[in-house]
């Protein structure tokens, strides 16, 4: 195996971020002149039916001459997603009451006859039982 074979392999700067089912990897690898860049990957977990699991990854390769204007575009778009929304995490995953503003819509979009047979469904007297 050749010396660049070899330090492609391996990261020199490496860093984890741990965040759910999500990880996140920053690694500093070397290119064939020696020279450095970035690789940020995203891998996620997803378990199956049968309890087994399985992880996708996604790569983005990152080069120096791309720092500067990824680093002013991160800046911004976090820092508007920042200002729009505040810090606290609004999702269905981390708020058990959540509602979608499409469910307030699709609960209007509902006819009469759509609330009538859910309602006979659930109209029991337990005083039957």
């Amino acid at each position: 195996m050749s010396d660049y074979e070899t330090m492609d392999k391996e990261e020199i700067y490496s860093k984890v971020l741990r965040a759910g089912r999500r990880t996140y990897f920053f690694d500093v690898r070397a290119t064939k002149a020696g020279d450095y860049y970035l690789t940020i990957t995203e891998s996620k977990k997803f378990t199956n039916d049968d309890g087994s699991f399985h992880y996708k990854k996604h790569k983005i390769y990152l080069y120096k001459e791309d720092f500067n204007e990824f680093r002013e575009i991160l800046a911004e778009m976090t820092d508007y997603i920042i200002n729009e929304k505040g810090t606290e995490v609004i999702s269905e995953r981390h708020q058990r009451d959540f509602k979608r503003e499409d469910d307030f819509v699709a609960q209007e979009a509902k006819t009469p006859e759509d609330t009538k047979s859910t309602e006979s469904f659930t109209d029991i007297s337990f005083d039957d039982i």
